[in-house]
C-alpha cells in the first residue's frame, strides 16, 4: 500500500485541478481530511509500542521456569551442652567420647518433621570429614575406618538427624595429623582459616528434592567483615555472610553442581588448604509417581 505522503501528493494534485469547481472542491476537502485521519490511525496502529523489548517477550510456546531460591534455614534445637570430649584413631578404629545431656547419638532431632528436608531414619550422628572428601555419617561413638598414610586434615562434628551441624567449638574436633598404619600421629590443631563442605550430598529422591539443605563448617573463620562464603550453584554465585544452613528450593531434576569457596572481605579466594571444594548431587523424581 501507498504511504501517507504519496497519498497526500496525489490528493493535492486533484485538489488543485478542481479549484474552479466549488462543489467538487468542498467534497475533496472532506475526503482529504477523512483520508488523513484514516492514514494516521493505521500508522499508529502499526507502530511498535514504546518500552516494549521484543527480545524480552516469551515465545508463544515457551515454558518459563521458575528459578531456584536460597533462603536461611529455620532455627533448630541448639544443643549448647553437646560436646566431643575426645577423639582417638588407632589401628583403623575411631573412638569418640561424647558429652552433654541434651544430645544423643541415634535419636531423632525433635523438629525433623517440620524441617521437611532429607532426614536420616537412624537419627543424630557424627559427620567425619577427611580433607575435602564427602563426609561419612557415623551413628555410634566407635567404628572402623581407613585413612591412607600421609598428612591429612580431619574434621568431626555432631550433627542433627537431618544432617545440620552443631556449630560450636565444643561439638567439633578439627586437626591436622600424619596418618601411619591407620593411626593418628603428631596431631595438632588447625591454625589456618578453613572451610569444609558438608551438605548437600549424594542423591535426593521424591519429596527430598523440594527442599535441599546447604550446610558447611568453618574453622578459624568468622563470617561478616573478614570472611564470606561464596556458594556457586549451577554457575550462579551467592555471597553468604552468616554461618548458618540454607534451603535450596526449586533445583532442577538431574545433576546439580555446588562449589563453596572461602573468600575475603573483597571477594578474593583465601589461599588456604582445600579451598574451594565442589560436589555434584542428583535430584530424582519419585519412581512411585510413574506407576
Amino acid at each position: 500500500p501507498l504511504d501517507t505522503k504519496i497519498w497526500a501528493r496525489l490528493i493535492t494534485k486533484v485538489f488543485n485541478y478542481l479549484k474552479p469547481n466549488t462543489l467538487a472542491l468542498y467534497i475533496m476537502k472532506n475526503l482529504y481530511l477523512l483520508l488523513i485521519t484514516l492514514m494516521t490511525f493505521i500508522a499508529c496502529g502499526e507502530a511498535p509500542q514504546e518500552n516494549q523489548d521484543a527480545s524480552e517477550m516469551p515465545e508463544k510456546n515457551e515454558v518459563v521456569q521458575e528459578k531456584y531460591t536460597l533462603t536461611p534455614f529455620d532455627p533448630s534445637p541448639g544443643y549448647e551442652d553437646a560436646e566431643i570430649l575426645d577423639m582417638q584413631f588407632k589401628d583403623g578404629k575411631f573412638n569418640f567420647d561424647i558429652g552433654g545431656e541434651s544430645y544423643k547419638l541415634g535419636e531423632q532431632t525433635p523438629d525433623a518433621p517440620q524441617k521437611m528436608c532429607a532426614n536420616s531414619a537412624k537419627g543424630q550422628h557424627i559427620h567425619l570429614i577427611v580433607d575435602d572428601q564427602p563426609y561419612a555419617a557415623k551413628y555410634n561413638d566407635e567404628f572402623d575406618y581407613e585413612i591412607e598414610d600421609g598428612d591429612h586434615y580431619l574434621l568431626a562434628f555432631l550433627s542433627r538427624s537431618y544432617h545440620e551441624s552443631i556449630k560450636t567449638d565444643k561439638a567439633s574436633v578439627a586437626i591436622k595429623a600424619t596418618i601411619e598404619g591407620n593411626s593418628i600421629n603428631d596431631p595438632e590443631n588447625i591454625s589456618e582459616p578453613m572451610l569444609f563442605y558438608s551438605r548437600p550430598k549424594g542423591t535426593y529422591v521424591g519429596e527430598d528434592t523440594k527442599k535441599v539443605m546447604l550446610d558447611f563448617y568453618l574453622v578459624n573463620a568468622d563470617l561478616g567483615n573478614d570472611y564470606k562464603v561464596m556458594a556457586d550453584i549451577n554457575g550462579e554465585e551467592h555471597m553468604l555472610d552468616k554461618w548458618q544452613p540454607y534451603y535450596i528450593e526449586g533445583l532442577p531434576m538431574g545433576k546439580n553442581t555446588i562449589t563453596l569457596s572461602l573468600v575475603d572481605a573483597s571477594g578474593n579466594l583465601v589461599k588456604t588448604p582445600l579451598n574451594p571444594v565442589s560436589r555434584t548431587i542428583e535430584l530424582v523424581a519419585d519412581p512411585a509417581e510413574n506407576q
